[in-house]
């Protein structure tokens, strides 16, 4: 086990520099084995570091950028679109747009059981235009000849 009274004034002071320009544990590991001959494993780098009181500057990370969504936009009208090929798992797909500009994924699965995914988390049609989706979805489905 490698201990930091094997190390020298000179030496500590040159990890500290190191450290202090944002080198990590790592390159500080790999620099100790080629410039002080010192084989040290990873453990006893982080040993000497926190023995030597030493904080390692961290690379300030860049934030994601933040998506900004745009409010929907309402129409006032209910608009439904069939996929040309279902998603996994459903016999039929597609996708509205309510009346209040909110949108979603909607399916029918194998058994005729229907699904909505909407984009918005939580989200619900008023009574209207549940009902216009339902006359829009079945006449497409009709057109089709499922």
């Amino acid at each position: 086990m490698f201990s930091t009274k094997q190390l020298s004034v000179d030496q500590i002071a040159t990890i500290k520099s190191w450290a202090a320009s944002g080198v990590q544990l790592p390159e500080i590991q790999l620099r100790m084995k080629e410039e002080f001959g010192l084989s040290v494993t990873y453990m006893d780098t982080r040993f000497v570091i926190l023995d030597l009181g030493i904080e390692l500057v961290e690379e300030a990370k860049e934030e994601p950028a933040t998506e900004i969504k745009e409010a929907p936009v309402p129409t006032g009208m209910v608009t439904v679109t069939m996929d040309n090929i279902a998603i996994p798992g459903a016999m039929v797909s597609g996708k509205v747009v309510f009346s209040d500009g909110e949108s979603a994924i909607w399916m029918l699965d194998q058994t005729g059981r229907p699904a909505l995914d909407p984009d918005t988390p939580g989200y619900s049609p008023n009574q209207a235009d549940i009902l216009e989706f339902q006359k829009q979805l079945r006449a497409h489905i009709e057109s089709t000849g499922l």
